[in-house]
């Protein structure tokens, strides 16, 4: 069988060895008819708690708390979380309380603070609501002397943006991606850079192993002292293609048509960033299959249980190996080229996180990663990330070797300063997500990055470069035999895997 996968903005076609495992998504679901209509009924009938009207009677103010869409891969023109944020901001009205009197809070984390101007561009808001919105927005800043002291969650300090305790009524919406994207998630994303940083998870779709989820759980106890507070995680269906790519990556017919297109070879000679311009000209479409309103946390929980169910892609045993492809984008906004670190991240932080029940490689297992592993670093956006590499310049070292290098770069004023003035992300960024990986890089024996061009990168992170797929997989077969089981995780988009043993 020819898989075609994506290596940076190339198509990649590989021939699937007998007996691989091709892992894929089932079809997109039956999505709402009205986004915005599924959210009024959510917040008029919630899974717990009293409905919105209740809980907004003798409100005078009210706080909205939205995130950046970073998630799911690869983005889409039109996502339901506009609409949902509209119809949100509609319900408060009509329980009595007027767009001036409403704060949109864009509770970024440690990515990058967008400018308000932005915030339509990057899909967090739409046009109409842009337009008609008279309330006041605030881009959350994790290193704001101003945030609030709401307690500890262990060692983790809980600071909050003022606009979540300086209010009558907080609403946050979200989709439900991860245990640390959306929900309470939301509301560790409003808070200080060390309980940020301190928000891991094992997996990103079980809570028991989280501290992230942890942490946010905390948090929105101790919030809901202080005020009112509700949530709307919407379950979003998977990204669907149309045009070209259209059926990929759950239909095989797909996979032939683009493998045999007489038009790959004509992609695959053009520059890099025509390249990427052609496939971000591809129409996706992102549709929801429902809306779940209550507490945060447990309106969370029953969507992200939902997309699970719908989006998710059964595996039987563990696999040897397993290649994965690396789109030419960033898991956090604004979208860019990635340096080596976040290839990586997109590879072993977010697609070997996304599953349920067990780890889908063995213990001692190999990955394959399709990325040239170029290292280039956008500027001035992703200019902590040299920090990390300066830490690394001798090789892989272990977590807890990083924490001085962790702390200096935290207390570099002129690091904080731009992230401060929108011009980069958190200094703490790049550590978090290098975090992200170890989970998945403490358990495997190997990592393989198939048409690495830049070696030291490569082996600075502790994975080994090839010259190709090919390579990598007779690498691969070396390891663990010739009857070796390896699987291909058919992506862009990334979808849950849930493993039985």
């Amino acid at each position: 069988m020819k898989l075609p996968l994506l290596s940076g903005s190339r198509v990649v076609v590989v021939d699937a060895p007998d007996g691989s495992v091709v892992l894929r998504p089932p079809p997109p679901g039956e999505p709402v008819a009205d986004a915005g209509a599924a959210v009024r009924d959510a917040l008029r009938f919630p899974l717990a708690g009293k409905p919105l009207e209740t809980l907004a009677a003798g409100a005078r103010r009210a706080t909205i708390v939205v995130e950046p869409p970073s998630l799911p891969l690869p983005a889409a023109q039109h996502d339901p979380r506009q609409p949902a944020l509209a119809a949100a901001s509609a319900e408060l009205v009509r329980a009595g309380i007027p767009l001036e009197r409403q704060t949109l809070l864009v509770a970024g984390g440690l990515m990058r603070r967008p400018v308000a101007r932005e915030l339509e561009s990057l899909g967090i808001v739409s046009h109409a609501f842009a337009r008609s919105f008279d309330g006041k927005v605030e881009i959350h800043d994790a290193e704001d002397p101003g945030l609030v002291d709401v307690g500890a969650a262990g060692n983790a300090p809980l600071r909050v943006n003022r606009a979540l305790v300086e209010t009558d009524l907080v609403v946050t919406v979200s989709a439900a991606e991860s245990v640390l994207h959306g929900g309470p998630g939301l509301l560790l994303g409003a808070g200080g850079s060390a309980a940020l940083r301190a928000a891991g998870a094992y997996s990103l779709l079980e809570t028991s192993a989280s501290m992230g989820w942890r942490v946010a759980l905390e948090l929105e106890r101790r919030l809901a002292e202080r005020t009112a507070l509700v949530g709307v995680s919407l379950v979003l269906n998977q990204p669907l293609y149309t045009g070209a790519a259209r059926g990929y990556p759950y239909d095989p017919e797909s996979f032939d048509r683009i493998a045999r297109s007489p038009f790959r070879r004509g992609f695959a000679v053009l520059p890099g960033f025509a390249r990427d311009r052609v496939m971000r000209s591809f129409r996706r479409d992102l549709t929801a299959a429902g809306a779940f309103a209550g507490p945060p946390s447990v309106a969370h929980a029953e969507a992200l249980l939902r997309a699970v169910e719908a989006r998710s892609a059964a595996l039987e045993g563990r696999l040897d190996a397993i290649c994965i492809g690396v789109p030419r984008t960033t898991p956090h906004l604004p979208r860019e080229r990635p340096n080596p670190l976040l290839a990586a991240y997109l590879g072993l932080g977010l697609a070997l996180r996304l599953w349920r029940d067990h780890f889908p490689v063995v213990d001692g297992g190999t990955v394959i990663l399709l990325n040239r592993f170029t290292r280039h670093f956008a500027h001035p956006t992703q200019q902590p990330y040299r920090a990390i590499f300066q830490a690394l310049r001798t090789g892989p070292r272990e977590p807890e070797e990083l924490t001085e290098a962790e702390r200096l770069a935290s207390e570099d004023p002129r690091a904080v300063a731009d992230y401060r003035n929108g011009r980069t992300c958190h200094p703490l960024l790049p550590f978090a997500d290098w975090a992200g990986c170890a989970p998945a890089v403490g358990r495997l024996g190997t990592v393989l990055i198939a048409g690495c061009r830049d070696a030291v990168a490569a082996r600075q992170l502790g994975f080994v470069p090839t010259h190709g797929i090919g390579a990598a997989l007779e690498m691969a077969r070396g390891r663990h035999g010739d009857d070796a089981r390896i699987g291909f995780l058919l992506s862009p988009p990334y979808f849950p895997l849930r493993v039985t043993v």
